[in-house]
């Protein structure tokens, strides 16, 4: 049995905890010989910062590319809230992901329906609702040059961000849309702005280039406002929707919350393969760091756990094993057992162990009935 190598990067609040209850099911997996994980732990974000002066060493980046993935908790806090912008515990985060050439972020949007009641929109619009929005990482807004706060001649000052996209990274990321498409409902909706924007104008005209490569995909195209309004009108008529950095930071956070806890929600973002077949891919929650909470046994850890079966499936050659957890993650829900922030009437409230302990029993029964 190969050795996979899996980096952990608990972070800062809530992540050491959520991430506890992942390392313990990957103990669990290498103890039930399924599979054989080398675990190797280091800090990002402000852990990072009291332990090295920045949010992530060059050797926690070294151990990144070489491990098959990179399992992340969450990073921040306002005990970092006064250190310098550059070296902010977000920074680390945005640091690894560009390192790692991490260039296409998946959100799931999954509506488990023990949790239909949770959500603010009404159960019929929501029921069975299972959308993959991926996002550019690497480009756009967030990246571009020129950028900065800049003093005008008459005394004002200016923000300047700047809208950069090429071919090439529109292509990268329009192929792992397409080919995630061909996997699921076979739809694609790429979002833009390409009525205002000349960035939107060459997205569009890009992704409509390649769509004849995949013929069995039904590609659509929409502005990201109306997608926004959409995803509140009739978000079942999405299944893949591909967009940029700024429009699919916004459009996964609205689409998050159609779920109705976003203690309940992965994501992965993913690099190219190279000539060997290794592929860079980082793997977190999609949850703040909570540090409200953080210490006192209340934060969720399904989010963290349903990150590590993305894992599973696309780093990992573990597909099955990934159906498992996410499986044992329903029947878990099903029977009443809640964190405090999917609590309902007539449930058994728990804590963050014991729900990562409710995930093993479940696991290890549904993998022994397999065997």
């Amino acid at each position: 049995m190969a050795i996979k190598n899996i980096l952990i990067t608990p972070g800062d609040g809530i992540g050491p905890e959520v991430m506890a209850e992942v390392s313990k099911i990957i103990a669990f997996l290498n103890t039930e010989g399924i599979a054989s994980f080398s675990v190797t732990e280091r800090p990002i974000g402000g852990a990072s910062i009291d332990a090295h002066g920045v949010p992530v060493t060059d050797e926690t980046i070294e151990l990144g590319k070489n491990a098959d993935c990179v399992l992340l908790g969450a990073v921040g806090g306002p005990k970092w809230d006064q250190v310098d912008y550059s070296i902010r515990p977000e920074a680390g985060l945005l640091k690894i992901r560009k390192e790692l050439g991490l260039f296409a972020n998946l959100r799931p949007a999954l509506v488990f329906d023990a949790l239909i009641d949770a959500s603010t929109l009404k159960a019929d619009v929501i029921r069975g609702l299972d959308i993959l929005i991926v996002r550019e990482l690497t480009g756009g807004v967030y990246f571009g040059e020129p950028r900065g706060i800049f003093e005008l001649p008459n005394g004002e000052r200016q923000g300047v961000n700047t809208q950069v996209y090429t071919t090439s990274e529109i292509h990268r990321v329009a192929r792992v849309a397409f080919e995630l498409a061909q996997k699921r409902g076979k739809k694609l909706c790429s979002c833009e702005k390409a009525n205002v924007m000349e960035s939107g104008k060459l997205w569009r005209e890009e992704v409509s280039k390649i769509s004849g490569d995949y013929a069995d995909v039904s590609l659509s195209h929409m502005y990201a406002d109306n997608c926004a309004m959409q995803l509140l009108k009739n978000p079942r008529q999405f299944d893949v929707i591909v967009t940029d950095n700024l429009f699919g930071d916004i459009l996964s956070d609205e689409a998050s919350m159609l779920t109705g806890s976003l203690g309940m929600l992965p994501s992965a973002s993913l690099g190219a393969r190279d000539h060997a077949g290794h592929q860079n891919a980082l793997y977190e929650p999609v949850h703040g760091s909570a540090p409200d909470i953080a210490g006192q046994n209340k934060a969720n850890p399904l989010a963290a756990i349903l990150s590590f079966a993305m894992a599973l499936r696309f780093s990992l050659d573990l597909s099955s094993v990934a159906d498992h957890i996410e499986a044992s993650a329903r029947a878990v829900l099903d029977r009443g057992i809640r964190t405090p922030d999917i609590m309902a009437e007539g449930c058994r409230a728990v804590g963050t162990t014991e729900m990562g302990d409710a995930i093993i029993d479940e696991l290890k029964t549904r993998l022994r009935k397999a065997a």
